[in-house]
């Protein structure tokens, strides 16, 4: 059911005008599987990863990386394998003590829990005080809020002149809801946004920071301050943000130091990157998927299956990491207690086993949400309807404005392997 390398790019919709996959694919097919490091962030930040994730698919799903800039780590990259590892919480660990849930270690004394990084069953208590936020009514609560401010948003952007989507939209929206979320002090909610890319960024010359030691004072930082906050949440009566659910929790009241960041890092980047990278995301697909771009003017009713689709198409986080408890045969390979263990979702979300035309970009797919962008499992995203939530009002707040977005460069992409992001988006709104 895997086809050849050819043929998938074939399949692309977008091929032709992608010179730079037509190499990767060349390189890709000569390479030999023993050097392969699908994990490179150089790969995601030039979007040349594809070539490599089918060639593993088809011959080597279970691969074993002996040497990168992470170490050596599996990838697991076929759909169904991704969602035997991520339900087998037995043999394979999420837990912070063994190095967290992305392909780079923590180090030992840098290591933070957060309900994400822990395994059964401590972390059903820790996900249980946040998930009120995410139940049908709250949600029916914030879409008032959420259209509101996408009106304002949208109302003001230029008309006629090229401007950055990540800046002035993506990246506002999530972030003015994020501050909703924490009942943030509203003119510093671009703090938000800053301490969800610290808490992601590889430290580097270029880069947001420039070392470790750079990164771990900014995230101090979001520490002390959200620590002023819980003091206030705790202090007061109970009330419906994030903090105060946290703060009056039996089960995170007393949550130590690390924890506590662990937690609040969690939260800030699953609510900013997932949907900020997905709402840069869907102006881009229709941007090379005009044909989807018409079907959806046509019928706005198709949003609510566009939306999980660009999700799918996307795939906002890369992957997710987990370390083995116990040595295990897993579809002929032999993986050792202590190895990490990588599941590409941005592979499985490309399976031509599990789904039909992988690479190809519907609106109106007949099962629109079976895909890996939100894992599954006990650690599925707990806002994951939030996020669609906010996708959708979005989009149909664009089409009752403009009668098209028009993306005027490729986007610079986000030197990742975990974060599948955007930079920069430059586009223009017809006059």
């Amino acid at each position: 059911m895997h086809g050849t390398a050819n043929t998938a790019e074939a399949r692309r919709p977008d091929a032709a005008a992608r010179p730079e996959i037509d190499e990767a694919t060349r390189r890709a097919a000569m390479l030999p599987l023993a050097d392969f490091d699908p994990g490179h962030p150089e790969l995601f930040r030039t979007d040349t990863h594809w070539p490599y994730f089918d060639r593993l698919r088809r011959e080597d799903p279970v691969h074993y990386c002996r040497d990168s800039m992470f170490g050596p780590y599996w990838s697991i990259t076929r759909y169904d394998d991704i969602m035997e590892i991520e339900t087998n919480h037995a043999v394979f660990s999420s837990a912070s003590a063994l190095g967290g849930i992305t392909i780079r270690d923590v180090p030992p004394d840098l290591r933070r829990e957060s309900f994400i990084a822990m395994d059964p069953p401590r972390h059903a208590a820790q996900r249980k005080t946040v998930a009120p936020m995410f139940t049908p009514t709250h949600l029916d609560e914030l879409a008032v809020n959420i259209r509101k401010r996408s009106a304002e948003c949208l109302d003001n952007l230029p008309v006629g002149e090229v401007f950055d989507w990540v800046d002035r939209v993506s990246i506002e929206l999530t972030t003015q809801m994020l501050a909703v979320l924490f009942d943030f002090p509203w003119e510093d909610r671009r703090k938000l946004t800053r301490w969800s890319d610290i808490a992601t960024t590889l430290p580097g010359p270029g880069g947001l920071v420039a070392t470790e030691d750079e990164r771990q004072a900014e995230l101090m930082e979001c520490a002390r301050y959200f620590a002023r906050l819980w003091q206030e949440r705790a202090s007061q009566p109970p009330k419906s943000d994030l903090l105060s659910m946290m703060a009056h929790s039996e089960a995170t009241k007393n949550m130590d130091p690390k924890n506590f960041l662990g937690n609040l890092v969690l939260l800030i980047v699953g609510g900013n990157d997932t949907t900020r990278n997905t709402m840069s995301g869907s102006i881009y697909a229709l941007s090379r998927h005009s044909d989807q771009y018409r079907k959806l003017k046509d019928n706005p009713a198709l949003i609510d299956s566009f939306v999980p689709e660009v999700i799918r198409w996307q795939t906002p986080l890369a992957h997710m990491r987990r370390t083995a408890l116990a040595d295990i045969e897993f579809r002929g390979r032999q993986i050792r207690k202590g190895d990490k263990v990588v599941m590409w979702y941005v592979s499985g979300n490309r399976d031509e086993a599990a789904i039909e035309r992988p690479y190809d970009f519907i609106i109106d797919r007949a099962r629109p949400r079976q895909h890996l962008s939100f894992g599954f499992g006990i650690h599925r995203c707990v806002g994951l309807r939030l996020a669609e939530l906010q996708l959708k009002i979005i989009w149909e707040e664009i089409l009752k404005r403009f009668d098209h977005i028009d993306v005027m460069d490729e986007p610079k992409r986000v030197y990742s392997s975990f974060v599948k992001g955007y930079e920069t988006l430059p586009v223009k709104i017809a006059a």
